[in-house]
């Protein structure tokens, strides 16, 4: 028998069950109604943030990209400047062209080796380089690569700029600078996409966190999604900071009217947010196509060749410019591994050579060589390469830059037949004018010889007709006297023809002892003419120079023609040329003293000048002549007043390195 009470337990149980469920289930549908906005907040937020980092990327790319390409122009403009200065005109409309390429660009000063400005551009230059210019200067005189200063000029009304110092060098010595200044606003309103800065509030700070630029057209950041990104700039640290101006997510205020309005409009919603999130990611790529348009039609116009190469060797990317110096299709250059189409047979060993050490990760930043034509047409390059980074920091692979440098040949072949033929003309006109002297110095000898023979003709007439014996002792002073004047007249002939032949130039270990007896004859006889006395005071023991010894004559009879011809009004008794020389730190230093009017500071600034003369009737071209000649050498010409009166005029050259040449 079952009484009732027994099953009560066992009914509450059910119940409790009955009624446990469904709170459950609306326990269980209340946490997901929380934890699905929730969610959707977390991933909405972290969505944004890596699309902020991944933007901030792009743009800190695209301003290093438009301060890389100043930096080029400026490295090749330095590199004209050093080798082939062009006139005020054209180097005034070359830095115009600059600044319409870089609207961020407001200043540009070319300074000589001495910090004297020899020409600027936009701002004027100022009195003295900035304290953080200067700190560039020295970092960059030290290792002699281009240097950005830290940001100066900052204030709450004035945004800041920023300096790249690049040295330039002449024959491996300090040639000057030159000094670019940058306005970092301008360099954010222009490198930096609108739909960018709409969205997002940029700052660029300086070391010290302090603004030194800022722009932000959609109002200032909220401070939730943030990110700061340093522009690999050399010498300067310079970080870029983006603030969005979106605010953080939020729960629904009220939970249960919230999921009515999720369950009704959810598919609203979500159309919504996918049509928005589409429409923001077509305008974010017609934006990148827009950009990287172009930087395809930068790179198209651009008339140095590029190539890019991975780790292997294989070419990746080549721009228009390079195909045309090559002379092939990019088709056919892309993908492709050593050996290249392009390669001169000639210079093949070098290639393979240097290829092999840019595969062990040693590279030749600069270098000339030869590549060749499908034509068989041979077009010399210089080839500029440094390694290809990507955003990681991983270095995959080269990137080249290669500029056609055929006309650059032509035009230095050009240049040494021009100068080959003016040095020719130069020294015919020396002789020349030395004719008369000339004329006047063989007659002597001449005359003695004429002399000396008639006179041993006669003695010998005279012994025959009275049969007495020859006078051996006075035949033979009679004819050995006849033999030195002859050997005298031949050394004149010589030296003259020596002097005025064309020839190439030959470089050779030469003392300066040989040069100074090749034309000391010819400068004796103008010596003589003129009443100056010569003296020679050359040391016994001087080191070779690696010279060719009728340029070094030239040079030598133009000094001392100029010496002689600037003690005209000097006192007979005071007009002394001395010829000296020394030795030290590895140079032999040779001296042209004379004792003449000296040179008037107005006339030493264009004293080297072509066409620049003091004669009624000089050219004008024999400093000139004679600087090049040195210099074509590897030395220098100077002048100085000489503490006696007059003028002392010094060419040094590099002495011989080698213990046996002395000489």
């Amino acid at each position: 028998m079952k009484f009732p009470f027994a099953q009560q337990p066992d009914a509450q149980r059910a119940r409790s069950w009955r009624w446990l469920v469904p709170v459950l289930l609306v326990l269980l549908f209340l946490a997901v109604l929380i934890w699905l906005p929730w969610q959707a907040r977390q991933m909405e937020a972290t969505e944004r943030q890596e699309q902020l980092i991944a933007d901030t990327l792009w743009v800190e790319q695209t301003l290093r990209f438009e301060l890389a390409r100043s930096e080029e122009a400026l490295a090749g403009l330095g590199a004209d400047l050093v080798a082939r200065p062009p006139s005020a005109q054209a180097l005034q409309a070359r830095l115009r062209q600059m600044f319409e390429n870089g609207p961020e660009l407001v200043r540009v000063v070319w300074y000589d080796a001495d910090g004297k400005v020899l020409a600027s551009h936009g701002l004027e230059p100022p009195a003295a380089l900035p304290a953080p210019t200067r700190l560039a200067a020295e970092v960059a005189g030290a290792t002699r690569r281009g240097r950005y200063s830290e940001p100066y000029g900052a204030s709450d009304a004035t945004p800041g700029v920023l300096d790249f110092y690049l040295p330039l060098y002449a024959g491996g010595k300090p040639a000057g600078s030159l000094v670019a200044t940058y306005s970092l606003q301008t360099l954010l309103d222009e490198a930096v996409p609108w739909w960018f800065a709409q969205d997002n509030a940029l700052t660029l700070l300086d070391r010290e966190d302090d603004p030194v630029a800022r722009r932000a057209a959609g109002g200032p950041g909220r401070g939730v999604y943030t990110h700061r990104r340093e522009l690999d700039l050399p010498g300067a640290l310079v970080v870029l900071s983006t603030d969005s101006v979106k605010r953080a997510p939020q729960l629904l205020p009220n939970l249960l009217v919230g999921s009515v309005i999720v369950l009704a409009l959810g598919l609203v919603l979500s159309l919504g947010s996918l049509w928005r999130h589409i429409s923001r990611t077509l305008a974010a790529e017609r934006a990148l196509r827009q950009q990287m348009a172009f930087r395809t039609a930068m790179e198209n116009s651009l008339i140095t060749g590029l190539r890019a190469r991975d780790l292997e060797g294989r070419v990746t990317y080549v721009n228009r410019a390079f195909c045309e110096i090559v002379g092939l299709p990019a088709q056919e250059l892309v993908g492709k591994k050593p050996p290249m189409p392009y390669w001169a047979p000639e210079v093949m060993a070098d290639y393979e050579e240097r290829f092999a050490s840019v595969l062990s990760g040693n590279i030749t930043p600069q270098f000339e060589t030869v590549f060749q034509r499908p034509d068989g047409v041979r077009v010399p390059v210089l080839v500029y390469e440094a390694p290809l980074v990507d955003a990681d920091g991983r270095q995959t692979g080269w990137m080249s830059s290669i500029q056609d440098i055929t006309e650059r040949k032509r035009a230095e072949e050009l240049n040494r037949q021009q100068q080959e033929k003016l040095e020719t003309s130069a020294r015919l006109a020396t002789m020349g004018e030395m004719s008369s002297m000339l004329a006047h110095e063989l007659n002597q000898p001449l005359a003695a010889i004429s002399s000396y023979t008639a006179g041993a003709i006669n003695v010998l007439e005279r012994t025959g007709k009275s049969g007495e014996p020859v006078n051996a002792g006075m035949l033979r002073h009679a004819l050995e006297q006849a033999r030195q004047q002859a050997q005298r007249a031949g050394q004149i002939i010589r030296s003259v023809h020596e002097f005025v032949k064309k020839r190439e130039p030959r470089r050779e270990p030469v003392t300066i002892h040989s040069v100074v007896e090749g034309v000391r004859a010819l400068v004796e006889l103008q010596a003589r003419q003129a009443g100056v006395i010569l003296r020679v005071e050359l040391p016994p023991q001087l080191p070779k120079v690696e010279a060719d010894r009728v340029m070094l004559e030239q040079v030598l009879l133009n000094l001392t023609r100029n010496a002689i011809e600037a003690m005209a009004d000097t006192r007979p008794d005071q007009r002394v040329l001395r010829i000296g020389a020394a030795h030290a730190d590895g140079v032999v230093a040779v001296s042209v003293i004379d004792r003449g009017h000296g040179i008037a500071p107005e006339v030493a600034a264009g004293l080297f000048s072509p066409f620049y003369s003091t004669k009624q009737d000089g050219m004008g071209m024999g400093l000139s002549i004679c600087r090049t000649a040195i210099e074509f050498h590897g030395g220098t010409l100077a002048h100085a007043p000489n503490p006696g009166g007059g003028t002392v005029f010094t060419f040094s050259l590099p002495a011989q390195a080698a213990s046996g040449a002395l000489g």
